[in-house]
């Protein structure tokens, strides 16, 4: 079987299993391209190439995983984002395109500021961090979570996109990591995409999510917000002026919620609502109350 006609045999696979007509053909070169160790283009101008006997029972058979609800990126080992190649598996929640909207707006919010140092709460498989490091090359991040497997994961993906040496990884719950490796007053950003879906509402999320990505990342508490909210009581750790960037869900008008719990601290100013490109509200921005930042380490 030639590459072109593999492609087009798991394109009709998954189209037959129900996935997304709009999703189906990219899902299938993914796989294509992961099962065969080609890059894109290869793909694109030697489509004639036959596969190999281990590339086409390789694509076959996660062509028949993914028709049973297993993730693409977890099968080939991959996500692209914002630019930069992450390795994910199980131990790690998948980096989502909508969550690049929270790294524009905390790029954008630290680019005057000489050697900004960040915190990264729940950083998984590291996105957040490493794509911010890679953005602002005098960054320095604090990346925290509460599951070991999910820091070694962030651990490789750092090393591999060439920004280990100024991400520090603590390990435990919210911002409690925090108090062993940053003093009070010391953040310019604190930032997180938490858990943040309603606990009676996982049930109802898509198999490929909820039977294969790690419950603890979804889960966000009876309303969503158990984790928001412990991030938002960090305030201390941040400098004044320093900023609180929180991604919310799309849904129930969590972002409202949100903006009103960051208000009723009286640690931040007026925060405020980002929508992304969608004009989905996305993001919560709110910076610390008293005054200039102060940038010294």
């Amino acid at each position: 079987m030639t590459r072109q006609a593999a492609w087009a045999w798991g394109e009709a696979q998954l189209r037959r299993a129900g996935l997304p007509d709009a999703d189906v053909r990219l899902e299938a070169e993914v796989l294509l391209r992961g099962a065969a160790a080609i890059s894109r283009e290869e793909l694109l101008v030697r489509p004639q190439v036959t596969l190999g006997a281990s590339e086409a029972e390789r694509y076959a058979r996660w062509i028949a995983r993914r028709t049973e609800g297993y993730p693409t990126a977890y099968l080939v080992g991959r996500r692209e984002f914002f630019g930069i190649e992450f390795a994910v598996d199980e131990r790690v929640l998948i980096p989502r395109p909508e969550t690049e909207r929270l790294v524009e707006v905390v790029g954008e919010a630290l680019r005057g500021r000489p050697a900004p140092f960040i915190a990264d709460i729940g950083t998984g498989s590291g996105a957040i961090a490493i794509a911010l490091a890679r953005t602002l090359p005098g960054l320095r991040a604090v990346a925290t979570d509460i599951s070991a497997p999910a820091l070694a994961v962030a651990r490789e993906n750092a090393a591999r996109a060439g920004v280990a040496d100024r991400i520090v990884r603590a390990e435990g719950a919210g911002c409690e990591p925090l108090a062993r490796v940053v003093r009070a007053g010391a953040l310019d950003a604190l930032v997180s995409n938490p858990p943040y879906i309603p606990t009676t509402e996982v049930a109802e999320l898509p198999v490929e999510v909820r039977a294969h990505e790690p419950a603890i990342a979804l889960d966000g508490g009876p309303d969503g917000l158990r984790v928001h909210r412990g991030v938002i009581a960090g305030a201390r750790y941040l400098r004044p002026g320093g900023v609180l960037a929180l991604e919310v869900s799309a849904l129930g008008g969590q972002a409202r919620e949100v903006a009103a719990l960051i208000g009723a601290t009286g640690d931040y100013g007026a925060p405020s609502i980002i929508c992304d490109y969608a004009g989905t509200e996305r993001v919560v921005l709110a910076a610390r109350s008293g005054g200039g930042a102060d940038h010294r380490d």
